[in-house]
């Protein structure tokens, strides 16, 4: 069991779902296995016949057998892909609260796939900074989650965020549509993350942002520093946290206002995590949110 699986946010959560509006095949289907038992192409399992049964599903050779009437059920598999993109750039270096953002997106990648393969999808793992990108291909099994946990775990933030060049190879090669959960801190230059949701939209894949930022970027609250380096850059930023910080309340309001809906109006789903708040609730609060907009 992964050191990253907290029994209190695994209890919160076990039993809400992440995907319910995602669209597979045809069927409405959660982050869960959704199968429907009847006429598919996988079998399941016999089960004794019961009165109003369809009699087409009637196994004859189990009659011969037996002498008893069989239902052969198989079912339809509506499984999906979630796929876990995590910001490793070295701004994910940030700390507050006692928490740097990298461990708190790991904290949350770990729970959501936990959840993921609990009912039965399939998990994938990519990370990326400084030009690299890592993957773990999608797959449904344990031993492919303990490979999902270990890489978890190992990764390192390190350089800033830029766009791998065959990106767009890996999430292409899906003909069907896949639940995407990019963990971030948005910290970007010249706007190349938020072009990096845009060629997954264009995929037609559904995209869930998590956007971590700590309490103390939030609401400026450094007491005691005199300056503040770019983790990315290495530039020095000096600051003055006498003064009064309404101008710097009203920047990050509208930042994060704008950026709110520059991700709705892509269809993408956006969720501020502050990092003062305990992940279970946050976590809950968001899978309750989800969940009764897929109604």
């Amino acid at each position: 069991m992964s050191r990253l699986l907290d029994p209190k946010i695994l209890t919160s959560i076990k039993d809400l779902q992440l995907a319910a509006k995602t669209t597979v095949d045809g069927f409405m289907a959660g982050i869960n296995k959704s199968t429907i038992k009847g006429q598919g192409l996988e079998f399941s399992q016999y089960r004794s016949y019961q009165p109003g049964d369809d009699l087409r599903q009637l196994d004859w050779k189990m009659y011969a057998r037996s002498d008893r009437y069989y239902v052969r059920e198989s079912e339809v598999e509506t499984s999906i892909s979630v796929r876990f993109i995590m910001d490793a750039s070295a701004s994910m270096s940030h700390t507050d609260n006692g928490y740097t953002k990298i461990e708190y997106a790991k904290y949350l990648a770990a729970s959501l796939a936990w959840l993921s393969n609990l009912q039965s999808d399939a998990i994938g793992l990519y990370v990326l900074n400084h030009d690299n990108l890592f993957s773990l291909a999608t797959r449904r099994n344990y031993q492919h989650l303990a490979r999902f946990y270990y890489q978890l775990e190992s990764i390192v933030p390190e350089g800033r965020f830029t766009q791998p060049i065959h990106y767009k190879n890996v999430f292409s090669a899906s003909t069907k549509r896949e639940l995407v959960v990019f963990i971030t801190d948005l910290y970007e230059e010249k706007g190349e993350i938020i072009e990096m949701m845009n060629s997954l939209t264009t995929m037609k894949h559904e995209v869930i942002v998590f956007h971590i930022m700590g309490n103390n970027e939030l609401n400026f609250d450094y007491k005691g520093y005199a300056a503040l380096e770019d983790l990315e850059t290495g530039n020095i930023i000096r600051i003055n946290t006498l003064q009064k910080n309404e101008a710097y309340q009203e920047k990050i309001n509208h930042y994060l206002s704008v950026l709110r809906m520059k991700l709705l109006n892509k269809n993408i789903f956006y969720r501020l995590l502050n990092m003062a708040h305990p992940l279970d609730q946050a976590l809950r609060d968001f899978l309750n949110q989800r969940n009764k907009l897929s109604v």
